[in-house]
């Protein structure tokens, strides 16, 4: 049986309700309605309750893009949620996506309870980081590691809004400066991965994450310390949690595998992606 890991709800983000393809989450202040293709079952509350709590709906026009739809005003100032003390700015990007992952909650707290003061972090493919502020706010040394540019100077501005410093910023493709790194003879406590489903390297090559995943596993293992521990999440279809198995084992002494769940204030459960705890 594979475990099912919930992440909970916090004060500033609430998984309100699921269905028919879409969920409705509230962030702070705002309530917003986007696509979800894993909340294939009827929700609990009507549309026309969904309508009348959200402020913003996202309507898709193609799998890359769209565009967000006003549902009534918003509240004025910074769009921002904080998670134990720390700030994180939401914005609107042109696909759903507002900045945070919040089904990752489970893994800060995993993260925050790792870490140690002086303790080395890699972040891999580290978004707007949230993982990398939580870390650091450990007083661990971080290393953020992403691809494009505009989401490092999100993630800095995150971490000098949370009141922390000194994170090292890398600007680079998440392979490369692994390989990189297993070369310089460099290693980590923690290593953190969050790959898409495909991406754009930093000199517009194209990939995808079945085709790299085992080398990442493979490079990971490499630049942990004996007792290390990577965290991996998955969210393609296109990956099982037997490769995923199947390229971990080798390398690592114990893998705790599970699939990464929310339940929503109304009741449902939603399932988001895989997720990989990996002990050297």
């Amino acid at each position: 049986m594979i475990p099912k890991i919930y992440s909970d709800n916090w004060t500033d983000y609430e998984l309100i309700d699921a269905g028919f393809n879409k969920k409705l989450e509230r962030w702070g202040k705002v309530i917003t309605i986007r696509p979800e293709l894993q909340a294939y079952f009827p929700p609990a509350l009507s549309a026309k309750e969904w309508k009348e709590k959200a402020h913003l709906e996202f309507i898709e026009k193609s799998s890359t893009n769209g565009e967000w739809k006003l549902l009534k005003s918003l509240p004025t100032g910074d769009w921002k949620i904080h998670f134990q003390g720390l700030s994180f700015l939401l914005e609107r990007t042109k696909f759903k996506h507002v900045g945070l992952f919040p089904e990752q909650a489970t893994n800060w707290e995993l993260i925050s309870d790792f870490l140690q003061p002086g303790m080395k972090m890699l972040n891999l493919f580290a978004y707007t980081g949230a993982a990398s502020v939580v870390g650091r706010n450990t007083g661990a040394e971080v290393t953020h590691v992403d691809s494009v540019k505009q989401l490092i100077t999100w993630a800095k501005y995150n971490m000098e809004d949370s009141g922390l410093s000194d994170i090292r910023w890398i600007h680079e493709d998440a392979l490369k400066f692994a390989q990189k790194e297993e070369k310089r003879g460099n290693t980590y406590d923690l290593i953190v991965m969050d790959p898409p489903a495909w991406g754009v390297g930093t000199k517009n090559e194209k990939w995808k994450l079945e085709d790299q995943l085992e080398f990442l596993i493979e490079s990971a293992s490499v630049l942990l310390k004996k007792n290390g521990l990577l965290i991996l999440n998955t969210y393609t279809p296109k990956i099982t949690l037997e490769e995923i198995q199947e390229y971990a084992e080798p390398y690592f002494r114990k893998i705790e595998l599970g699939e990464l769940w929310k339940k929503t204030t109304t009741g449902k459960e939603l399932f988001y992606g895989f997720l990989l705890r990996a002990y050297k």
